[in-house]
């Protein structure tokens, strides 16, 4: 082993090291401020140090390498970078009544705007969801990790997503969404549910295997009728604030 190889390979190591440090203050940093109620916001505001935090986890985030990533390393990543982004873009507008200010003009903006750096790309929320992590990954349970700073969302885990627990991560926050959060499924009578838009705006994901109620069966723990009827709830865009 000629010597050239054998210091790449003692720099390989620290090297990846290095750029995680970016996921485990991120990591410190969600179990700081969130809970099953919400993101801590004003406190999180009121730390310079903190703010100036994040502020390093999305920089390192935006010059993130992925190259000899697996699979679901790529995966934990783009939720990582989609969830961290949404914070620093709430904390630097804050106080806020919600993503863009909460009105739709704002929002619309706020969610396509090619304001966010992400692995060496200039890029949008919109497109980050749609052109890389539906499309790439195939795998309908994002919808449960991503955070979109707003009420009916889906909460923000308070953990950074890593590769070697993602699959049960993913089936954690899909089983809470469907089984305990009333504005995901909530009952409004017998043979009848209230169910979230979000199962509404990404039906094709839902359905690749049958229907949305199948998808939602697949998760209960106690399956409901074939013969229950849907409707949908109203998004609650106003801020996903902890009292």
């Amino acid at each position: 082993m000629t010597l050239r190889l054998i210091l790449f390979l003692l720099i390989l190591p620290m090297s990846r090291a290095l750029s995680d440090d970016w996921a485990e203050t991120y990591d410190t940093l969600l179990q700081k401020y969130t809970s099953k109620s919400g993101v801590a916001y004003q406190a999180w505001h009121r730390s310079k140090p903190d703010r100036e935090k994040l502020r390093a986890v999305v920089e390192g985030i935006g010059n993130q390498s992925l190259e000899g990533f697996s699979r679901d390393a790529r995966l934990a990543f783009y939720l990582n970078a989609y969830n961290a982004w949404i914070l620093h873009q709430i904390l630097e507008s804050y106080p806020t009544k919600g993503p863009g200010g909460g009105g739709f003009i704002g929002r619309t903006r706020f969610f396509r705007a090619r304001s966010i750096r992400v692995a060496g790309q200039k890029t949008s929320f919109h497109l980050l969801e749609n052109d890389i992590i539906r499309p790439k990954f195939s795998e309908p349970r994002i919808h449960f990790a991503l955070n979109c700073a707003s009420k009916s969302c889906p909460p923000l885990h308070s953990h950074a997503f890593r590769a070697e627990s993602l699959d049960a991560t993913l089936t954690q926050l899909t089983e809470a969404f469907i089984n305990e959060n009333k504005l995901g499924i909530r009952s409004t009578g017998p043979n009848a549910i209230a169910i979230s838009e979000i199962f509404k705006w990404y039906r094709s994901d839902f359905e690749a295997k049958g229907s949305v109620l199948d998808y939602i069966n697949s998760h209960r723990e106690k399956p409901f009728s074939r013969k229950t009827k849907i409707r949908y709830q109203d998004y609650q865009w106003t801020l996903n604030e902890s009292s």
